[in-house]
């Protein structure tokens, strides 16, 4: 068996992200971009990081991660605070007590989504233990911090 290139891996990865939007709810009374939920998903994964941190890891701009981070702020999604070792830094976490289960998001099963994108729905257990495996090998990170 061969492997995969790069334009399979591409067009893995916008499938993916379009399965993504479909199994994740909208937040509030409109639907967040996709860029402002990855923003919310690495915040949930990593914790008290600073906005360069995340703009390093989601690949977005310093600038653009700033204004999704204010807006997860307005929606009660986040909360903000200087860090203790360098007050010049703004450190990111999902806030306590979040309102309108932001803290559960995407936390619900991919089936339907994954359902609505396999031609056999007997193939669904693999499919779920396939994108489990690159789950926890591709995102090393988020892996470890979930509980």
């Amino acid at each position: 068996m061969g492997g995969v290139n790069g334009l399979e891996l591409l067009v893995l990865g916008r499938t993916l992200v379009r399965l993504a939007g479909v199994a994740m709810p909208a937040l509030g009374s409109e639907e967040l971009p996709a860029s402002v939920r990855s923003v919310l998903i690495d915040v949930s994964a990593h914790p008290g990081s600073s906005v360069g941190e995340i703009a390093a890891r989601t690949g977005f701009p310093q600038s653009h991660v700033s204004a999704s981070v204010a807006r997860l702020q307005e929606r009660g999604a986040v909360v903000t605070g200087p860090d203790p070792r360098d007050r010049r830094r703004t450190l990111v976490r999902p806030a306590p007590d979040a309102r309108g289960g932001f803290l559960v998001i995407g936390a619900e099963p991919a089936d339907e989504a994954l359902l609505g994108a396999i031609d056999d729905p007997r193939a669904l257990p693999e499919v779920r233990a396939a994108l489990r495996t690159l789950y926890r090998h591709l995102v090393p990170a988020a892996h470890e911090a979930r509980p």
